[in-house]
């Protein structure tokens, strides 16, 4: 499956005062009240898009934990004083 980004740029173009949409977005938000189970549901068919797009790893954690060991060394020896 495979995702057209172009149409998630034109929904953006499409709305011309993106601050007032974020206002009745947050409004929307706050006034509709979700049971346990519709959380959940939202949750995981994110979680299951995320997948499909591939932007966490799902079948391999330790995938790319050669470049976070390498990053935290780094970060770790820029903390210590001289």
């Amino acid at each position: 499956m495979t995702v057209d980004l172009k149409i998630y740029s034109d929904l953006t173009e499409m709305i011309k005062n993106q601050k007032v949409f974020q206002n009745f977005e947050n409004n929307y938000l706050k006034k509709r009240k979700l049971s346990y189970e519709e959380k959940l549901q939202i949750y995981e068919s994110l979680y299951k898009e995320a997948l499909l797009l591939g932007v966490i790893p799902g079948e391999n954690p330790m995938e790319g934990i050669d470049v976070n060991i390498r990053l935290a060394k780094i970060l770790n020896s820029c903390l210590k004083k001289p």
